[in-house]
C-alpha cells in the first residue's frame, strides 16, 4: 500500500501549446497520476479525494474544457503526461480514442456500467451523465404550450424566445445527437432556425438566468444547473420549471461523461485503478453524495433522490462512441451560431 493519497489542483492554459500549473507539487508516492479533466472540478475533487484516500495514490488534476484538453492530447501523442482523461461530454472522448489514443480498459471496469455507456472499442466509459431538458418560465410560457420534439424550437413561432449557449461543449453535444438521431439535412435547417430564433448565451447558466428573469421563455441546456441552484438558493431558477421531452425525442438526449487510460501512461496500473474506481460503488456513490446532482451510471447505483429517476426518462438512442463534435462544429459555422 503506498503513503497517504493526495489531490492537487491545477490549470491548464488556454493555448494547446503547453501545460502550466498553478501552484508546485511534490509527491508522498512511488508515482503520481496527471488526470487531465473536463468535468467540473468540485465533482472531480470529490470523486478523487476518494480514490486517492482508498488506494493512496496521489493524483494531480489539470483541468480544461473538453476539446481543448482533447485537443491538447492529440497534439502531445504519445508524449503527453497525462495519465487519465475525463471529460463532461463525449464526443471529446471519440476525437482523443479516433487517434489511438488510450489503451484497452479491464473487463471488470467495463463490466460496471451499462453496455449504453460503454464505448465501442472499450477503451473509455461512462461515469456521469446528464440529461438534456427546455428550462421554461411558466408565468410567461404555459406548460400545454411548450414544443413536443426539441427540433419544433426552429418554428418561428420561438423567435426570440429561446436561450443558448452555443459555443460550449454542452450545446454542441446536444447538437451531435440531434446529428445522430436525425441526420445532416435536418439537423442543418434546425440550426438554421436557431439562428433565426435564438438568443445565445455564455453558460448554460446565463440561459438559466435570463428564462427565470423573463428575458426568454424557455431555455436549452442540461438538468443538473437547476437542480443545484434549486438545492442553493435558487436565485437562478425562482421563475422556471424543466420539461424533460420524451419519445426517444433527441431533446432527451443524455450526455456522457467520459473516462479512459491514455495508452502512454507511465502509470498504467494505478490509471485503470482511479477508473476503476470512478465507475465502482465507492465512487459513484462519491458522485451521488456531493453537490453535482449528476446521474451515475454504474449498475445498481441509484441516483439522488432530488433527480428525476434516470429510469423515467426516455432518451434516443446514441452510440456515445460515435458522436462526431468536429462536423457539429462545422455544420454550427456555417449557421453562424459559432
Amino acid at each position: 500500500m503506498r503513503g497517504r493519497g493526495r489531490v492537487v489542483g491545477a490549470v491548464v492554459a488556454a493555448t494547446v501549446v503547453a501545460l502550466s500549473t498553478s501552484c508546485s507539487f511534490g509527491s508522498g508516492s512511488d508515482a503520481e497520476l496527471t488526470l487531465y479533466s473536463a468535468q467540473h472540478e468540485d465533482l472531480v475533487t470529490v470523486m478523487v479525494e476518494g480514490f486517492a484516500k482508498e488506494t493512496g495514490i496521489d493524483v494531480v488534476i489539470r483541468s480544461g474544457s473538453d476539446f481543448e484538453l482533447g485537443n491538447q492530447l492529440v497534439q502531445e501523442g504519445s508524449a503527453s503526461p497525462a495519465d487519465v482523461f475525463l471529460t463532461e461530454n463525449s464526443p471529446a472522448m471519440t476525437l482523443v480514442a479516433g487517434k489511438g489514443l488510450f489503451a484497452p480498459l479491464d473487463p471488470d471496469t467495463v463490466a460496471q456500467v451499462p453496455p449504453a455507456y460503454v464505448s465501442s472499442g472499450k477503451d473509455w466509459v461512462g461515469f456521469a451523465a446528464r440529461s438534456t431538458v427546455l428550462a421554461y418560465n411558466p408565468g410567461l410560457q404555459p406548460e400545454r404550450d411548450l414544443p413536443e420534439s426539441i427540433m419544433d424550437l426552429a418554428d418561428p413561432r420561438w423567435r426570440g424566445q429561446v436561450g443558448i449557449a452555443a459555443a460550449g461543449a454542452d450545446f454542441q453535444a446536444i447538437v451531435s445527437a440531434v446529428l445522430a438521431t436525425e441526420g445532416e439535412a435536418a439537423t442543418t435547417a434546425w440550426l438554421k432556425g436557431l439562428k433565426a430564433n435564438a438568443k445565445v448565451y455564455r453558460s448554460n447558466v446565463a440561459v438559466m438566468a435570463a428564462v427565470n428573469s423573463g428575458e426568454v421563455r424557455t431555455g436549452v441546456m442540461y438538468h443538473y444547473y437547476w437542480y443545484k441552484d434549486r438545492a442553493e438558493s435558487g436565485a437562478n431558477s425562482r421563475n422556471v420549471e424543466l420539461k424533460f421531452f420524451g419519445g426517444k425525442d433527441p431533446g432527451g438526449f443524455i450526455s456522457v461523461s467520459g473516462a479512459g487510460v491514455l495508452k502512454s501512461s507511465d502509470h498504467a496500473e494505478d490509471a485503470q485503478k482511479l477508473v476503476a474506481y470512478l465507475t465502482g460503488r465507492s465512487g459513484q456513490e462519491a458522485l451521488v453524495g456531493s453537490n453535482a446532482l449528476e446521474y451515475p451510471v454504474g449498475t445498481g447505483i441509484a441516483a439522488n433522490a432530488k433527480l428525476k429517476p434516470l429510469s423515467e426518462l426516455d432518451p434516443p438512442a446514441v452510440d456515445i462512441g460515435k458522436l462526431d463534435g468536429a462536423k457539429v462544429v462545422t455544420l454550427m459555422q456555417q449557421a453562424g451560431l459559432l
